[in-house]
């Protein structure tokens, strides 16, 4: 659960299908890290239930406060993972709208810019009827990632709000394929990037993929961090 740790803050790993707050019937990804921990912590992001990948948790309220800051300048880079099984109106570029509730605690993409969600994207193939695609939010909008790649006509594939009709059909994949995969942000001076490789969904495990990631992984210059390691890495 925690891969990295400073006296400050903890990055750690979501799984897929864990909600962050808790459920009626099950309690929430954050008070399972407290009671891990024993500590009182500090949320300063959240993941979707569906999510997996890096978090950030600030371990005091001082941390937390540099956190929330961080965020609300845009001083956290953030790269996620997502997979469609559908042929994007368009391969890269920029998804910018303002969001409101749908039905079924869904959310739609508005022409209006008042306060937009703001994401870039590029993407690639990577088997037959599957496309890879590399997302960096800009903001932190409700269910941004998974409305802005359904508005270009590619819902991320397993996704069970706004994934496509012949998913349902054809029946449903063994996860909902987005992974928050990278982080880089400057914390007390210091630059932190780190990168987490997704562990569950059998397309996430496909070695060309695997290999594509690794090698992305060197070229820029993140710190791997293991969800195979001891529950505590500490700063060197």
């Amino acid at each position: 659960m925690i891969l990295f740790q400073t006296d400050d803050f903890y990055v750690c790993e979501k799984p897929a299908g864990v909600s962050f707050n808790d459920e009626a019937d099950a309690q929430g990804w954050f008070n399972q890290l407290k009671a891990h921990t024993q500590e009182v912590l500090y949320p300063v992001h959240r993941l979707d239930k569906v999510t997996s990948g890096l978090i950030i948790v600030a371990r005091h309220v001082n941390a937390a406060a540099e956190f929330t800051t961080l965020f609300t300048n845009k001083c956290v880079e953030k790269i996620y993972l997502a997979m469609s099984d559908q042929k994007p109106k368009k391969k890269q570029g920029w998804v910018k709208g303002d969001m409101e509730k749908s039905r079924r605690g869904s959310w739609k993409l508005l022409r209006s810019q008042n306060a937009p969600a703001v994401t870039q994207f590029h993407s690639e193939g990577l088997v037959e009827g599957k496309r890879l695609f590399w997302v960096s939010p800009k903001t932190g909008k409700t269910h941004q990632i998974r409305v802005a790649l359904k508005s270009i006509g590619a819902p991320i594939f397993g996704d069970p709000v706004y994934g496509s009709a012949n998913q349902i059909e054809a029946g449903q994949p063994d996860r909902c394929y987005l992974h928050a995969f990278a982080l880089q942000f400057e914390f007390a001076g210091e630059c932190y990037r780190f990168a987490l490789l997704p562990n569950d969904g059998s397309l996430f495990q496909l070695a060309s993929l695997q290999e594509r990631l690794h090698n992305w992984i060197k070229a820029e210059s993140y710190v791997l961090l293991s969800n195979q390691s001891a529950s505590f890495r500490e700063s060197s």
